[in-house]
């Protein structure tokens, strides 16, 4: 078991690790969001990864989803839990509160999509795109703190960085019954699964996006003071996960961590070596 951290807005380190220390890994896919935090908890190894960078330097859209991925894969990752922050389509699902996310609707149109491509073609299952036992895991440890968290919801993923339109808001509320809104966890939850990665999205809440009649448009002052202090109970839940995830990993009952078993379509002597070279991480298992 070594557990990934991927760091929303607000949350750009973890706090009481044993042996910290900053370590920069190379990808072949390009320049991650930055270095990687890691140390271990509670006797499990961590690796921790700021999506926007120290400092928040990158956008939505600006981020090397593929080389984040990689080099969480690089540095042994088997579980990866995202913490990000959202608005709400649904009047229970508060500011404040967080959300379990168990399925998406990718709307975003300018971002890498996949590891694989001409000269290896892979296919991979993302019915069911986040992993119940790693999921489970992050709903128990937000009970445990006090937080207010909801266990199933669709995320919407816009591309950004502009919020939505009333228009926009309404149609994927009222039309489309999605729960929850933000700009990062796709392509994220996809690459994950072609990395043979479990996947979990932590879904923190700022607003309510521009549906509500009572609060109108979103506030940027008021996200961000809801959004540090959904920082302080993401980096809580964290600490709590160590104790709720064995160390000696199952295997994942969902096939997470064996999705590329017979996703890969190019015959061998079809395959294009740099391409498979950059792929090493990624898919060595099934390379081999």
């Amino acid at each position: 078991m070594v557990i990934g951290i991927i760091g929303g807005s607000g949350i750009y380190e973890v706090e009481g690790l044993e042996n910290p220390q900053w370590v920069s890994i190379d990808s072949p896919f390009g320049a991650p969001s930055d270095s990687l935090l890691i140390g271990h908890l509670n006797g499990i190894k961590m690796v921790f990864l700021p999506r926007h960078g120290r400092g928040h330097a990158q956008s939505p859209s600006s981020i090397n989803y593929r080389a984040n991925i990689d080099i969480l894969k690089r540095a042994g990752v088997t579980d990866i839990v995202s913490m990000s922050a959202c608005g709400s389509f649904r009047e229970e699902m508060a500011p404040g509160d967080f959300v379990i996310i168990d399925q998406f609707i990718d709307r975003t149109f300018a971002r890498e999509k996949s590891f694989f491509g001409p000269g290896c073609v892979a296919h991979v299952s993302v019915a069911h795109p986040t992993c119940t036992r790693l999921g489970q895991a992050c709903f128990n440890a937000a009970k445990e703190q006090g937080v207010n968290v909801h266990m199933g919801g669709t995320y919407l993923a816009m591309e950004g960085p502009q919020f939505s339109t009333l228009a926009e808001s309404k149609l994927y509320r009222e039309v489309w019954g999605c729960d929850v809104i933000g700009m990062t966890n796709m392509p994220e939850a996809k690459l994950a699964r072609e990395a043979e990665i479990c996947y979990a999205s932590v879904a923190m809440i700022t607003d309510y996006d521009s549906w509500h009649p009572d609060h109108g448009e979103v506030d940027v002052t008021n996200i961000i003071k809801t959004l540090m202090g959904n920082a302080n109970n993401a980096k809580e839940l964290i600490t709590r996960l160590p104790k709720l995830l064995n160390k000696d990993r199952p295997v994942c009952t969902q096939g997470c961590d064996r999705a590329l078993e017979f996703a890969i379509l190019t015959q061998v002597n079809a395959r294009n070596p740099k391409i498979i070279a950059k792929l090493d991480a990624v898919a060595g298992r099934v390379l081999k």
